[in-house]
């Protein structure tokens, strides 16, 4: 093998190959140049491919580039060996490098084909751009799907709090809101209405909406869907006018109703506004009492003025007979009869103008207890002897401002009605106090203007009236007496007398308990104005279940509406019965809240003791027109018993179920 490279690598018996040129200049200097910048050319060549390689590190198949390079290298050098052999004939080192050239282009070639497939996978330019292009229309329409997904949301957030903002106004509205479809089926039932109607919106929700209706007229509210789908046009019973709604226990109210059309997924759906008219009812029916009353007085007074003219001619010519018939005694006892009966009627003349707010006053401050004290011993020598009279005064100087003879004649009067309705004896209770009567109160009674008076109480635990009685009391002449045994005036002057003062009486009274009449008359020690009210003092908040238990619609209105202003929650009961019913269904109740005297055959008490059974230890708060000594001497309370004396101001509402909570908690 070595002597078959030294015969390759002796150029002794070669002749360079410039000879087979004829050593011609131009024809050697041509190929020299040409060899030479072929060379320089393939040298250049593997340079600019290694620094590619080195700087592009992620290129595919760079071995292949390595390849390559060498080849290109050997090529160039065949070029070089090509000018040196010119004048050196060193053939053998030149076919050696020709056969390093061939072997290294075989091995390049022969590996490139095997890579074409791969190579061609490799996109080219023109592939690049296409999907280059393709991608900016994906991003444009990606950018296009993103501003309208953005809308969309910005849409459903906007749609979300548009439904914030009208389930907040539909839920805390307080009237009632209520959404039917044209089948007449609920679809929406808010909280007011839950209080209105007694429903939870659980039980009322895709029932039908006569269900709210009386029986009489569910098929007239009915008829006004037909109307609409018949004729398209709005004939909806009730809009803005006055309506009769039904509550879950069945009792009535009235209410105004507003009813408005929309159209949803094609289909009409109608929307109401209930408001309840029971408070304005009752201010109507308070406005209207008082109106008649104003209109009896005006009457009675014109009356007794010419009664009065009447009664004078009467009473001076029976006097002046009497004088002329001092010889004929028989004859003198009857002008003096027809004096005596002449006083009488004066007297009745003079009641009337009480009543009518006639009579001249001379009011001035008067010390409440004073008074009372020195009416005493009256009293005493005035009532039956089985009439027991007792005395509650509140602490401190209690001052009113009124005439002391009209205010000693109402009290006296009083006390006669009150030992007329006890005929076999009983308790007689005088009792004062400061009362503030408050906004509140004057939606009870419209007649009355707000302002702290001085009251004073005369309480007794006789047969009581009915509610037909009391509503008539105060009419000149009404008296449920025998005849002859009074003649109807007696509170007719009270109630003159006290709105002649700008004051107030009202009567509370329930049979079995007795009668309390209640005079308020201006305070005289301070001025008080709405800007000033005493009824709106310390009101404490609390929070808790209240179940309040009031047959009086308007009262329980008005309860309900105070003890949720306190910021508890409260469940209202029409009697006793539905009242256990709410507190086995409802385990959160915190507290009773209970009238004393309701209808049926259970009582106050009787439900506060049935209820304690449920849940013992459960508070009870008793409303009641009585003071609690007066129950307590009756055995129908305990003195530890917590009760609200009727009326009452907000912050004795607040201060006495605070205390009863309070008295739980304390406990446990």
């Amino acid at each position: 093998m070595w002597a078959f490279f030294e015969r390759l690598l002796d150029s002794s018996m070669f002749s360079p190959h410039g000879i087979c040129l004829l050593w011609e200049p131009q024809l050697i200097w041509l190929h020299v140049v040409s060899d030479a910048l072929i060379a320089m050319a393939y040298f250049s060549i593997p340079f600019a491919l290694a620094i590619f390689v080195i700087k592009r590190r992620d290129l595919k198949f760079g071995w292949v580039y390595w390849a390559f390079a060498i080849f290109i290298a050997a090529c160039g050098l065949t070029h070089v060996l090509s000018i040196v052999t010119l004048w050196k004939p060193i053939y053998g080192i030149e076919g050696l490098v020709k056969a390093a050239t061939a072997a290294a282009s075989v091995f390049t070639a022969g590996m490139l084909w095997p890579l074409l497939p791969q190579l061609l996978k490799i996109p080219s330019p023109f592939e690049f751009q296409k999907v280059r292009t393709a991608l900016e229309i994906e991003e444009s329409k990606s950018r296009d799907t993103a501003q309208l997904l953005q809308q969309v949301r910005d849409s459903q957030r906007a749609l979300r709090e548009s439904m914030s903002r009208l389930t907040a106004v539909v839920e805390t509205a307080v009237d009632g809101v209520i959404l039917i479809d044209a089948e007449g089926r609920i679809l929406l039932f808010n909280p007011a209405c839950e209080r209105l109607f007694g429903y939870r919106v659980d039980e009322i929700i895709n029932e039908n909406v006569k269900l709210l209706m009386p029986s009489e007229s569910g098929g007239q509210d009915d008829s006004w869907i037909e109307n609409f789908r018949r004729l398209r046009e709005a004939k909806i019973a009730g809009i803005g006018r006055e309506v009769t709604g039904v509550r879950k226990d069945g009792s009535t109210f009235p209410m105004d109703l507003s009813v408005g059309e929309a159209r949803q997924d094609g289909e009409s759906i109608f929307a109401g506004i209930i408001h309840d008219l029971t408070a304005r009812k009752s201010t109507e029916l308070q406005l209207q009492q008082a109106q008649k009353m104003e209109m009896v007085g005006q009457l009675s007074g014109g009356i007794a003025h010419d009664f009065n003219n009447l009664l004078t001619v009467i009473i001076g010519n029976a006097e002046h007979l009497g004088e002329q018939l001092g010889s004929r005694p028989e004859l003198r006892r009857i002008a003096d009869d027809i004096c005596q009966s002449g006083e009488r009627g004066a007297e009745l003349t003079r009641r009337l103008l009480a009543f009518s707010r006639r009579q001249l006053l001379q009011p001035r401050p008067i010390d409440c207890h004073e008074l009372l004290d020195s009416m005493h011993k009256l009293l005493r020598r005035t009532l039956r002897e089985n009439i027991e009279i007792r005395t509650a005064f509140s602490p401190g100087v209690i001052m009113a401002f009124a005439d002391r003879a009209q205010l000693e004649s109402a009290v006296l009067n009083l006390a006669l009605n009150a030992q007329d309705a006890m005929p076999a004896g009983g308790h007689l209770t005088v009792s004062t106090d400061l009362a503030a009567l408050d906004a509140s109160y004057r939606s009870l009674h419209p007649e009355v203007a707000p302002g702290l008076y001085a009251m004073i109480a005369v309480t007794d635990d006789g047969e009581g009236m009915t509610p037909g009685v009391v509503a008539r009391a105060f009419e000149p002449f009404y008296t449920t007496k025998e005849v002859g045994k009074g003649s109807g005036l007696g509170l007719s002057m009270v109630y003159g007398f006290a709105k002649q003062s700008n004051g107030h009486v009202v009567i509370h009274s329930e049979a079995g308990l007795g009668t309390t009449v209640r005079i308020y008359l201006p305070h005289a020690a301070s001025e008080w104005t709405d800007e000033t009210s005493a009824g709106e003092i310390s009101a404490p908040k609390g929070h808790g279940i209240i179940l309040v238990a009031e047959d009086d619609p308007f009262v329980r209105s008005s309860v309900v509406l105070r003890v949720e202003a306190l910021g508890y929650k409260v469940i209202a009961a029409v009697n006793g019965a539905d009242a256990l019913a709410q507190l086995k269904a409802n385990p959160g109740i915190d507290l009773l809240f209970t009238d004393i005297v309701m209808p049926g055959s259970m009582s106050g008490w009787e439900l506060a003791e049935q209820a304690r059974q449920i849940r013992p230890g459960l508070p009870v708060v008793f409303s009641s027109g009585y003071a609690l000594e007066t129950l307590v001497e009756q055995g129908r309370a305990q003195p530890h018993s917590v009760i609200l004396t009727k009326p009452y101001r907000k912050a004795e509402l607040a201060n006495r179920l605070r205390e009863a909570l309070a008295a739980v908690s304390t406990v446990a």
